[in-house]
């Protein structure tokens, strides 16, 4: 760890991080992701000139899961569409399997980006400032949109779980190809135009720490 480390509390009644090899109906896994941790660090604070990257994850609450069936739309309604769009004629139910009651203190640093002179420090301590005000540009989410987080100081935070498992592959991150702009838009220059990355999870005393990078390296 170093000074542009920062550690956030992070609350919430319901949770759900997809797996990714389920299609249709959600199965979470067991521990926010790292990217969904790196989600909630962006809506307290983002800037272009740095990006989060989730270090730690401690456990505070038990996992508890439950069902959940809910109502979905099958198809997104498109700009381009002439045809009235009715929702109530394209819903199908889907079942997800979520967390409830979870609790989490995330450790994550701020690393420059390319050709950024602007002092890491700086951007930390405006990140501190948001937080114990519970400033943020939009809702934390844990996972899906509709499952809402609280966040605010380390400091108080019970110890972790006394949990120690292996969880197997996790999913590190999503990787972007290089785009560029047209008339038409955006263009991606690779297909699929984004791929997952995955690591291998494991916790330990209730803490579970993110490689630098995932497995087989950054592509």
């Amino acid at each position: 760890m170093n000074g542009n480390t920062v550690s956030v509390r992070v609350r919430g009644d319901f949770a759900c991080f997809t797996r990714p090899e389920n299609k249709v109906e959600r199965v979470s896994y067991p521990i926010i992701t790292p990217s969904a941790a790196r989600g909630v660090l962006e809506a307290i604070y983002w800037h272009p000139q740095f990006s989060w990257v989730t270090r730690e994850v401690h456990v505070l609450a038990p996992v508890r899961t439950f069902g959940l069936l809910r109502n979905e739309v099958n198809s997104k309604m498109s700009l381009d569409r002439r045809e009235p769009y009715f929702a109530d004629e394209d819903r199908t139910q889907r079942y997800a399997v979520c967390l409830r009651d979870v609790d989490y203190l995330i450790t994550a640093e701020a690393r420059p980006r390319a050709r950024s002179a602007e002092p890491m420090a700086k951007h930390r301590d405006i990140f501190l400032r948001r937080m114990l005000r519970g400033q943020c540009y939009h809702r934390p989410a844990l996972g899906t949109r509709e499952f809402a987080a609280e966040f605010g100081p380390a400091e108080g935070s019970p110890a972790p779980l006394d949990w120690t498992e292996d969880l197997g592959l996790m999913l590190w991150d999503l990787q972007y190809p290089d785009g560029k702009h047209g008339p038409e838009g955006w263009r991606p220059l690779a297909k699929p135009p984004y791929w997952p990355l995955f690591f291998h999870a494991r916790v330990d005393e209730g803490v579970m720490r993110v490689p630098e990078e995932p497995i087989g390296g950054r592509p």
